[in-house]
């Protein structure tokens, strides 16, 4: 294996998001150098932080030296002042100097010179990764295959079916996850319910709960990083397990409670009690479940996050929770501008 070309390299960006393109010039920056800085410029009007990109760069990169700095001065490669604005921040990021500057962009030719390195331009005019920042904040969808997990599982939006018993969850997040393209992710507790010990008929536990609440948010960590679009449907989620921890334990769950609020999806829809009753052997009866339906509906109204209730068909719920999706999920998938 040839060694090294240069001993220290340097790759500077926004990674509003981090994308292909990006890991790119990060391989090829790794693959020339004994060692790799990566900085992550970010200006307070961007909407998602600078700690969070270069999180995203830690572990799609996990050798290379990631910082991240605040740069709220414009962008205009013609203004040497505002040159010697932006090298100030870059060179204070820097815990030693470096002998290589990789970008796909000509600008990097002046850093290089400002640093007194050499410039490597990789993939000039993006020819092999046809991918850009400001294509996918443009449409997020998409351009969604060339982001990370790691990526994905940060930007997706979760939206949570959720009700009393037998009032079609279930169906419905498989219904619209087909309508969305998306992938949905079940409800743990439902095969917990069969297999804990003692079966059925033994009381439920505080432990018991937590465990379902644990599982439930693995599964969905999982589903998050390989989501094929930017919604992922959830059948049930932390807050929904809280009330069933009222239900049967027969008191409140705190811990629970403020796990629910640290861990808010985008939306929750409510499935409707207007249907018939079906008994599948695991449920309570048909005697509880417009109480249960009611407290869904109190402790969402006091949630602090935007939920519908839907009726009717399969196709009406379908239909009246991808409006709700429009209107309420999609503007949230959006970027603010970044500084230009």
């Amino acid at each position: 294996m040839p060694s090294p070309r240069y001993r220290h390299g340097l790759v500077i960006g926004k990674f509003y998001p981090l994308h292909a393109g990006h890991s790119r010039l990060i391989r090829e920056a790794q693959r020339a150098c004994e060692r790799v800085t990566v900085e992550v410029l970010a200006s307070s009007v961007e909407s998602i932080p600078g700690d969070v990109r270069a999180e995203w760069v830690r572990e799609d990169h996990p050798t290379a030296r990631v910082v991240w700095g605040l740069d709220d001065l414009p962008i205009d490669y013609e203004d040497p002042a505002l040159w010697d604005g932006h090298m100030q921040l870059m060179e204070s990021l820097l815990d030693e100097p470096v002998d290589a500057v990789f970008t796909s962009d000509a600008y990097g030719e002046e850093m290089a010179r400002r640093l007194g390195a050499e410039w490597v331009q990789v993939d000039a005019g993006r020819g092999e990764i046809p991918v850009s920042g400001t294509a996918i904040r443009g449409d997020l969808a998409a351009h969604w295959g060339e982001l990370s997990s790691a990526v994905r599982a940060s930007l997706a939006a979760r939206v949570v079916v959720l009700g009393a018993e037998s009032t079609g969850s279930t169906t419905l997040a498989a219904a619209l996850a087909d309508a969305l393209g998306t992938a949905w992710v079940p409800e743990y507790g439902r095969d917990y319910t069969v297999t804990r010990p003692g079966g059925l008929e033994a009381p439920w536990t505080s432990p018991e709960f937590e465990l379902v609440v644990a599982a439930q948010i693995a599964w969905e960590g999982a589903a998050l990083r390989s989501v094929p679009t930017p919604i992922l449907v959830c059948d049930t989620d932390v807050l929904a397990t809280a009330l069933w921890h009222e239900r049967y334990v027969g008191e409140a769950a705190p811990r629970i409670l403020s796990r629910a609020a640290q861990h808010r999806p985008a939306l929750y829809v409510l499935t409707g009690d207007e249907i018939p009753f079906v008994q599948d052997g695991t449920r309570d009866g048909e005697h509880i479940r417009h109480a249960m339906q009611q407290r869904f509906r109190d402790t969402l109204a006091e949630a602090g996050v935007p939920w519908v209730e839907v009726t009717g068909s399969v196709e009406e719920r379908v239909a009246a929770s991808l409006a709700h999706i429009d209107r309420v999920v999609l503007p949230g998938l959006r970027f603010a501008p970044p500084l230009g």
